[in-house]
């Protein structure tokens, strides 16, 4: 079997390229493969003859390579379909289809205006606005870079959890940023420092499942607010995650899908 694994570009990594680039590493030498940048214009060559290949890939042209890839028959993880159904304004859509619950556009604590085009490269595609004012302000500063697609949810109290999953293993993992610190952008340090609140592990589970199972996305992370009633709401969903505070775990798990024929 050859294998290979597509890095992502670094703009889709900021602030965490090496920890992206770890988990790649983390999969796929251990199965002997090769990695190439999504970037790299040796990419159709470099596909052509795998029979497995890992991606993190979001740029148009590295997906319509892997679309290739896949009319020919090779298995890719995750799927280039899977990845652009990622896109926020589809994933919203998908959540409501899938009766995941996710934030309304309206509320009173304010409003976080994120690209819906395209995954976050830099902290100015996702904006905290503190009224309806802001907001406005905010939509002007997107329409002037060129960004039409976004969505607006209603900032939402409780505790910030980050969850990480790999569909079909049983792999599902969740952690607090408040209590470990690590962050991107600094914006989860908003919610302030995590209670703790009780809630249902399993049903974050299923949730984050049914979305990652609309989304055609088998390696997924995002982001939940819980409150302090229990209830939760997801708001972000990513394919692919760097997986930093459990990598090695999720690196097996993959291996456990491309075994089992998962994907």
């Amino acid at each position: 079997m050859r294998v290979v694994g597509v890095q992502r570009a670094l703009r889709f990594s900021p602030n965490s390229v090496e920890k992206d680039l770890a988990i790649l590493r983390a999969v796929v030498e251990p199965m002997g493969g090769k990695i190439v940048s999504e970037e790299n214009a040796a990419l159709p060559n470099v596909l052509d003859g795998a029979s497995l290949v890992l991606s993190m890939a979001r740029t148009p042209w590295a997906l319509s390579c892997l679309d290739t890839a896949v009319q020919d028959g090779v298995r890719v993880i995750n799927p280039p379909e899977g990845v652009r159904r990622c896109a926020r304004v589809m994933l919203r859509q998908l959540a409501l289809a899938a009766s995941v619950p996710v934030p309304p556009a309206d509320g009173d604590v304010g409003y976080w205006l994120k690209r819906g085009d395209a995954a976050a490269q830099s902290k100015d595609d996702v904006v905290f606005c503190a009224d309806h004012d802001a907001l406005d302000r905010a939509l002007s500063e997107f329409h002037s870079r060129g960004i039409i697609e976004y969505i607006v949810q209603a900032h939402q109290l409780g505790d910030l959890v980050k969850f990480y999953g790999v569909l079909d293993t049983g792999f599902f993992r969740y952690f607090y940023p408040g209590d470990d610190g690590q962050t991107k952008f600094g914006d989860e340090t908003r919610n302030g420092m995590p209670h703790h609140y009780a809630f249902s592990v399993s049903a974050l589970q299923s949730a984050a499942e049914r979305l990652a199972s609309s989304a055609r996305c088998p390696v997924y992370g995002g982001d939940a607010i819980v409150s302090s009633k229990g209830t939760f709401v997801l708001i972000d969903f990513n394919d692919w995650p760097s997986f930093s505070r459990c990598r090695m775990e999720a690196a097996e798990a993959i291996r456990q899908l491309v075994l089992a024929g998962g994907c």
